[in-house]
């Protein structure tokens, strides 16, 4: 049995925001408390009017410490914003009443990729591990993506997210495929890599505002997308398959969220009438499970330009509720593998509009005719994906028992972040 540990979670997102990183941190943060462990979230906040704030809740310490702001702003703002982050965090952390803590370990969570500075000043005052749970290569994706370049601006996040990488002892990473990225890395004594995948505890049972039989999907079998809409997702395929699809009265759209591409998506579905898609804004995560109850599958959509690999949390929502998903993913994604393999759905690999109608197609067939479909989507959350999991694996690792830690894996050659 591990030993109760006092620990440090860094992250930049939180509730009461509605953000899928910050429920997934909620979960975590619940779990450790509830396996006996003592958790301090440390947070900046830039809407504090004091150098910080403590909480209690749930069980969990919370400090939010003041700093500046990072959130929905543009790139050049949010990149200062984030650069001062740590300094801000670090100078009112040492004002707080936690500054004479000593930690049994750190635990930090990117994106986003600022926090190495101030997770290795907590390091170096209380002699203890660090954990990484890396959910995306950053800036590498970006890359991918063509939102930049590998210039100067690529080189200064490289540099960032080199630091970061430098300060862990241990790095989790969501998904086998983005092991082979630090093979470089590993070399260096003492390091350890694994696999964390993704998590989520048991949703909340509030009551959705969201009552389909109020809209236009009303009596149809509904397909949600819920979470974030911007250019990661790629979600215009879903719109250009909304329009194949507009001749079927079964069958609708649902989008509920936000982001940088949702009311751009939503313009677009109105300029082409569609009548079978309906958008919403975000509402609170412990609303979700009672309107996927009333859904038939999920869409988890992911531009086709990125090289990394990414097990979305809403794909854990939609197993967690019973839902078989619709998946658009890049190549080579183990996502799509893990949807075939454990027959949860349908996906394609690239942005191809006929084989997505297909897989559509096919999806509609295969929640038809195979009634044990929600059974097997909740049974493969259950094994993979449960927050229980995750706590156990971060401890684990960090308390250096090697007997219930994921074997560190050391993957072929790749590109090194050093």
């Amino acid at each position: 049995m591990n030993r109760r540990l006092r620990i440090a979670l860094v992250a930049d997102t939180y509730p009461p925001q509605r953000t899928s990183g910050a429920v997934q941190l909620r979960d975590l943060s619940r779990e450790f408390i509830r396996q006996g462990h003592d958790l301090t979230v440390l947070l900046p906040a830039a809407d504090l009017e004091q150098p910080w704030q403590l909480d209690v809740v749930d069980g969990v310490e919370v400090l939010r410490l003041q700093a500046p702001r990072t959130k929905d702003l543009g790139y050049l703002r949010r990149t200062i914003g984030e650069g001062l982050m740590p300094f801000a965090m670090r100078r009112n952390f040492i004002r707080s009443p936690l500054a004479a803590t000593r930690w049994d370990a750190v635990v930090w969570y990117s994106p986003s990729i600022f926090h190495g500075l101030f997770v290795n000043a907590i390091k170096r005052a209380s002699r203890c591990k660090g954990y990484l749970i890396l959910r995306d290569l950053f800036p590498e994706w970006a890359v991918d993506m063509g939102l930049m370049g590998r210039g100067l601006p690529y080189r200064f996040f490289a540099a960032v997210a080199r630091y970061q990488y430098a300060v862990a002892d241990v790095i989790g990473v969501q998904a086998a495929g983005n092991l082979d990225y630090f093979r470089q890395w590993q070399r260096k004594p003492g390091r350890q890599l694994e696999v964390l995948e993704n998590w989520l505890a048991q949703g909340g049972q509030a009551k959705s505002p969201i009552r389909l039989e109020e809209t236009p999907l009303a009596g149809r079998k509904v397909l949600v997308y819920a979470g974030n809409m911007g250019v990661a997702q790629g979600l215009d395929i879903i719109i250009e398959l909304a329009e194949r699809l507009k001749a079927r009265e079964d069958v609708g759209f649902l989008f509920v969220g936000r982001g940088s591409d949702a009311s751009r998506l939503r313009k677009l579905s109105q300029e082409r009438q569609l009548p079978n898609v309906a958008f919403f804004d975000e509402i609170d995560p412990d609303q979700i499970p009672d309107l996927y109850s009333h859904c038939a599958a999920g869409i988890v959509a992911l531009d086709p330009r990125h090289r990394s690999h990414n097990i979305p949390g809403k794909f854990l929502t939609y197993l967690q509720s019973g839902l078989p998903v619709l998946a658009c993913v890049n190549g080579g994604n183990d996502l799509a593998q893990i949807i075939r393999d454990e027959r949860v759905g349908q996906v394609t690999e690239g942005h191809q509009i006929e084989a997505l109608e297909r897989c559509a197609r096919e999806l509609f067939n295969q929640v038809a005719e195979d009634p044990d479909l929600p059974a097997r989507c909740r049974r493969l959350f259950d094994q993979r994906f449960a927050a229980a999991t995750a706590v156990r694996q971060i401890v684990a690792a960090v308390a250096g028992d090697s007997s219930t830690a994921s074997a560190a894996t050391t993957p072929p050659s790749a590109p090194s972040p050093h």
